[in-house]
């Protein structure tokens, strides 16, 4: 009976390690940088911690996208963003540890959004995107992390408060 148990045991974990492997990176879509820009990011990205969001980091792709990837689903931090669709010198943003992100209106009230956070004042960009499922922490979590990575990287242009 314990041999019958230690095999389900063993299959039960082998079938685990398979079924994780097969999510695979995290795809993430590439900015086209300059050369100033994709330096200050993949020096922004050097720094990324190993957790965001009481998430552990996972591999992306491409591996050498300014970027990182957190969890599953995934929370995705990118460098070298557009502006996003909405932020203006009007905008309001939030603020942790001295870094305004902006976050577009409707993902304000509805926690059942997946939330879309950019540091829209500094060039270059950060963009965090947080799947709904880790509202409503993980996204004061992340900004406050990130912000003295993004204050020591890149350049303020915009105060967004």
């Amino acid at each position: 009976m314990h041999l019958r148990r230690r095999r389900l045991a063993t299959v039960l974990v082998a079938a685990g390690v398979v079924l994780a492997a097969c999510g695979g990176p995290v795809e993430v879509d590439v900015p086209d940088l300059s050369g100033a820009d994709r330096e200050a990011c993949e020096a922004f990205a050097a720094e990324l911690p190993e957790s965001l969001a009481e998430q552990m980091r996972v591999d992306i792709e491409p591996a050498d996208a300014p970027a990182a990837a957190y969890g599953d689903p995934a929370i995705v931090v990118r460098c070298g963003v557009p502006t996003p669709d909405g932020f203006d010198l009007t905008a309001s943003c939030e603020t942790a540890n001295g870094v305004g992100y902006f976050i577009p209106d409707e993902q304000y009230d509805d926690q059942g959004l997946d939330l879309t956070l950019t540091a829209a004042g500094y060039e270059p960009r950060v963009e965090i995107s947080i799947p709904a499922t880790y509202r409503p922490n993980a996204g004061p979590a992340a900004m406050a992390v990130l912000a003295p990575l993004i204050k020591a990287h890149f350049t303020l242009v915009d105060d967004c408060a």
